[in-house]
């Protein structure tokens, strides 16, 4: 009894040390969602299925952390939650005048800030401007600017204090949207160049607020080549290494948009070193960072980054209560009948040639437009409708964006030279009939780069554009420039290149996504407005559905209007490259 007296104030002593030690250092986790497209519940309205990951498996996780007491758990996200899932859909144009389902979940899940993504805009003004006031964080946007105002559209960068460590948050969004959505979609809203924004407001930021921590949170992918762009390319698209390398002062910066899931380490042009991390989309994963940093010196910092795998987790009980009314109410909308199809289309056989699933949207666009010529792609990699009943659930996978439907002049020449950009992008030149037919994308060592165990195609099947209204041959012997042969117009009237003819497209193309308009038939980005003609004034999809529910039996065929050349080589090169996309 006496030892333990004698010992007692020694046992104090160090208790007290450990305690003080352990409070100098501020432990903060942050953790990022990216690109969740609706993928809300763990259910996929879209095939009348249970998913593997949802938000409900991601609050999980988030919930675990915070219940540990020796560290500050920060919650952001980096946009594209308003497209995708029919849910997000209901809420966006069938139930607008109720508190936004992301809203709700994103205030239930509390997260502290969030950036806009492209697919949050592509709703137009009335979706985003009302859950703007809804979300109960900062939505950050700096590089989105008020063209009235000259100031931020969205709050530019949000200031967090968590155990003594102030963190500054710079939010910014992908400037391509003009080449992607329809001009009143963003109306009075310029989209800056990322780089110069943020050389702008991270000068901004350290003289006002002095922050302990600059955390960039960016709508906007990795690879700056990407579509023909490189690291000069004013208002790049994919911009977030970019800045990581050009401007001093960011410690994390947590990315979007390009859907890979990244975690590695840049070194800027003053030779620290700043951590890149994004998720894979649809809550497939989490992009996790866990700083350690001292209160007597805050210049000692521990950065760690890791990713976290949302199978594992089970969906949050209490969560899948709280939102169980509007599952239901979505659930119910999804499972509206609207036709019966008499064959099962794939867009797998898309890829390689002339193909039912494409030529339903082409047989549309021409019958709603009155085009002469209709463009269309497979905008999904491996989509199905099955032989029976069709139900709204079904369309999002028919037509998968929000995509407006326009009118547009075109040349015939212009025609032409947005046929070859497009099976340029799309098909292999062939050798021999021992040769790829389509285009992959190729390591130094000449083999097949994979991603997510996928062979990699040199492009998105969103960009393999084919056309209807015409009779063509596409000859995979012959370079870019001398592929596409057109013969006439389906109807007989012959096709002059130097004639002048209305086309419908997507409002993605017809803005100049994909650069098919502008790099293919090389018109002017300033002028595409001044070709469009007409413009539907809600998304195709929903004129889809409209024509089926009236035609009610529909039996999707070819339109048999073009086919790729030479005959043998084309079957070799497509059983190859479909058992590398598909399996046998």
């Amino acid at each position: 009894m006496k030892l333990l007296k004698r010992f007692t104030p020694l046992f104090f002593v160090l208790f007290i040390l450990s305690v003080t030690i352990n409070a100098q250092t501020v432990k903060l986790k942050f953790i990022e969602t990216t690109d969740i497209h609706g993928s809300i519940f763990p259910f996929d309205f879209k095939n009348d299925k249970k998913a593997s990951t949802s938000l409900s498996q991601i609050y999980t996780y988030v919930k675990e952390e915070r219940a540990k007491k020796d560290q500050y758990v920060i919650l952001l996200d980096a946009g594209d939650i308003l497209q995708g899932q029919p849910v997000v859909y209901y809420y966006n144009f069938e139930k607008p005048n109720t508190e936004h389902i992301v809203a709700q979940v994103m205030n239930y899940m509390k997260y502290d800030a969030g950036a806009v993504g492209n697919h949050d805009i592509e709703p137009g003004h009335n979706v985003y401007d009302k859950i703007k006031k809804e979300f109960k964080f900062p939505w950050l946007a700096a590089n989105a600017v008020n063209i009235k105002t000259g100031k931020p559209y969205f709050p530019p960068y949000a200031i967090l204090n968590r155990g003594g460590i102030k963190i500054a948050v710079l939010g910014m969004i992908t400037p391509g949207i003009p080449m992607w959505l329809p001009k009143n979609i963003w109306s009075n809203i310029d989209f800056k160049d990322m780089i110069k924004t943020a050389k702008k407001w991270v000068k901004i930021i350290k003289e006002k607020e002095n922050p302990d921590l600059l955390i960039g949170l960016f709508h906007s992918g990795v690879d700056y080549t990407y579509g023909n762009q490189n690291a000069n390319t004013p208002r790049n698209e994919n911009a977030s290494e970019l800045v990581a390398k050009q401007v001093p002062g960011f410690d994390v910066v947590f990315m979007g948009h390009d859907h890979h899931g990244w975690n590695y380490s840049v070194k800027n042009n003053w030779g620290k070193k700043v951590l890149i991390l994004g998720d894979i989309n649809a809550a497939r994963t989490l992009s996790v960072v866990n700083i350690s940093i001292s209160l007597k010196d805050k210049n000692k910092k521990v950065i760690t980054g890791e990713t976290i795998d949302i199978r594992k987790f089970k969906p949050d009980v209490g969560f899948n209560n709280r939102f169980s009314k509007s599952f239901k109410e979505v659930k119910k909308y999804t499972d509206k009948k609207l036709g019966t199809f008499t064959k099962t289309i794939t867009t797998r056989d898309s890829f390689f040639g002339d193909s039912p699933f494409v030529d339903l949207v082409q047989k549309i666009q021409l019958e709603i437009t009155g085009a002469d010529v209709s463009f269309a792609s497979p905008l999904s990699f491996n989509a199905e409708i099955k032989k029976g009943n069709v139900y709204v659930r079904d369309m999002f996978n028919l037509y998968k964006y929000e995509n407006l439907l326009y009118t547009i002049k075109m040349s015939g020449k212009e025609i032409k030279n947005y046929m070859e950009y497009s099976y340029g992008k799309w098909l292999n030149q062939m050798k021999n009939e021992n040769d790829h037919l389509l285009k992959f994308k190729f390591d130094k060592k000449g083999k097949i780069i994979y991603s997510h165990n996928h062979p990699a195609l040199s492009n998105s099947s969103y960009n393999f554009s084919s056309a209807a209204g015409i009779i063509y041959t596409v000859d995979v012997r012959k370079p870019i420039g001398e592929k596409v042969s057109i013969k006439s117009f389906s109807d007989g009237r012959p096709f002059k290149l130097t004639g002048e003819y209305k086309v419908a497209v997507n409002s993605y193309r017809g803005n100049g996504g994909g650069g098919h308009l502008v790099y293919g038939a090389k018109i002017p980005k300033d002028k595409l407005a001044g070709r469009l003609i007409s413009s539907t004034d809600k998304d195709l999809r929903y004129y889809i559905m409209k024509w089926i529910e009236k035609e009610k039996i529909i039996t999707p065929e070819k339109i048999g209007n073009w086919k790729i050349i030479p005959k043998e080589w084309v079957k070799k090169g497509r059983e190859k490259d479909y058992k590398l996309l598909f399996g046998k």
